[in-house]
C-alpha cells in the first residue's frame, strides 16, 4: 500500500448517517481520500441524481470525524464555488463532463486561483484529445495539481464488464503527462465486485499510481450501482491483496535480462521499420500501375483476402485477431493514401 494513492467511499451520498458510518468504517484501511457523489448525472431521468448541496455539510462531518481528507465530483460552476468554500482537499470531473470542452473550461475557471487537487477522468468517448484537453484547459487557468483517473470506456458487445478497461488509453495519457498521478477506477470498469480485485491487481501490474474504488456501508440498499459498491470489509481485503510492482530493481540478474530482451525488441523494431517501408514503396507502385490502367485505388475483395491471411498467420503465432486487425487497418489506411499521391 506504500505510496499508492487510494480514494475510497460511496458511489452517493444518500445519508449523513450512511456517509459518516462508511467513512469511519475504512478510515483506517490506508485510503487518502474519502469520496461521495452529490451530484450524479444519470444517463435517463427519473434515477437518483444525488443529494445535491444538502450534502455538504455531511461531507464535512464524516472528514473531521475520520480524519480523511474529502473529495466529491463536480460539473458545473456552482458545485465548484461551493465545495472550494466548504473546503473540500479534492475535485474530479467525470466521465461525462470531460467529454463537453465547453463544461470544462467553465470549471477550469471557476478553479482558477484554487490549489485544491482536481482530477479529470477519461471521456465516456474513445477520444483522448478530449482528456488531454481537460488537462490542458485546466493548466491554462493556473492549476497545476491535477491528477488523471481511468475508468474505461462503454462496452456495448456483451462483455462482463461494465466498461471495456483498454489499458493502451491510460498508457497513451501516461506517455503524455508522465509527470501526472494516473489512478484507476475499477468500480466503474467492473460493474460488479467480482472483478474489481482482477482489475485492481491489473493497474498495479501497470504501474498505475493508486485506484478510486467505491465502497458503502450497506451496498445492497444502495440508491445507485449497487453491484459494484464493496463493503468496509471487503475493501480491507482488498487493498491488503494487491501485490504493488516496483519501478525498477537493483538485482544484477534481472538488469541483464531485461536488457537483453530490450535488445531484441530493439532490433525487431528496426525489421518493422524496414518492411514497412518496403511495403509502402509496393504500394507507391501499385498506385502508379492502376492510375495507367484507369483501376481504382480501393479494391475491397483484395483487401479482405490480405486480411483474411493476417488474421490467420497472426493467430498461428498467438496473436489476436483484434491485435492483427488494428495494425493492417492503421497500415491500409497509409496505403491508400500512398497510392492516392
Amino acid at each position: 500500500m506504500k505510496g499508492l494513492k487510494i480514494i475510497s467511499g460511496p458511489c452517493s451520498a444518500e445519508s449523513e448517517k450512511q456517509v459518516l458510518e462508511t467513512a469511519l468504517a475504512i478510515k483506517d484501511s490506508g485510503i487518502a481520500y474519502f469520496r461521495a457523489g452529490l451530484w450524479k448525472p444519470r444517463t435517463r431521468p427519473g434515477c437518483f441524481e444525488g443529494v445535491g448541496f444538502a450534502g455538504i455539510p455531511w461531507m464535512q462531518k464524516a472528514g473531521k470525524a475520520s480524519g480523511l481528507k474529502i473529495c466529491t465530483e463536480v460539473a458545473r460552476r456552482e458545485h465548484v464555488e461551493a465545495c472550494l468554500e466548504a473546503g473540500f482537499d479534492m475535485l474530479w470531473i467525470g466521465a461525462r463532463t470531460t467529454v463537453n470542452p465547453f463544461q470544462v473550461q467553465e470549471l477550469a475557471e471557476s478553479l482558477k486561483g484554487s490549489d485544491v487537487a482536481v482530477y479529470v477522468k477519461n471521456p465516456m468517448s474513445r477520444d483522448l484529445e478530449l482528456w488531454a484537453g481537460a488537462v490542458e484547459r485546466l493548466r491554462s487557468q493556473g492549476i497545476e495539481n491535477i491528477g488523471l483517473i481511468h475508468r474505461g470506456f462503454p462496452d456495448f458487445s456483451g462483455g462482463a464488464y461494465r466498461n471495456a478497461p483498454e489499458w493502451q488509453a491510460a498508457v497513451k495519457m501516461r506517455m503524455m503527462f508522465p509527470e501526472l498521478p494516473l489512478i484507476c477506477d475499477p468500480s466503474h470498469i467492473a460493474g460488479n465486485v467480482k472483478y474489481i480485485p482482477r482489475i485492481s491487481q491489473e493497474a498495479m501490474d501497470l504501474g498505475l499510481d493508486g485506484l478510486m474504488v467505491e465502497c458503502h456501508i450497506s451496498p445492497g440498499s444502495a440508491l445507485s450501482d449497487k453491484e459494484q459498491q464493496l463493503t468496509p470489509a471487503q475493501l480491507d481485503g482488498l487493498l491488503k491483496s494487491l501485490n504493488v510492482r516496483n519501478n525498477d530493481s537493483e538485482d544484477d540478474s534481472y538488469r541483464r535480462q531485461i536488457a537483453g530482451l530490450r535488445s531484441v525488441i530493439d532490433n525487431c523494431d528496426i525489421e518493422i521499420i524496414e518492411a514497412l517501408a518496403k511495403r509502402m514503396e509496393a504500394s507507391r507502385e501499385i498506385g502508379r500501375i492502376k492510375k495507367e490502367h484507369n483501376i481504382s485505388i480501393l479494391q475491397i475483395t483484395r483487401w479482405d483476402e490480405v486480411m483474411d491471411k493476417a488474421v490467420n498467420a497472426g493467430a498461428a503465432k498467438g496473436l489476436s485477431k483484434e491485435f492483427i486487425s488494428e495494425i493492417l487497418n492503421d497500415i491500409h489506411k497509409e496505403s491508400v493514401s500512398l497510392q492516392n499521391e
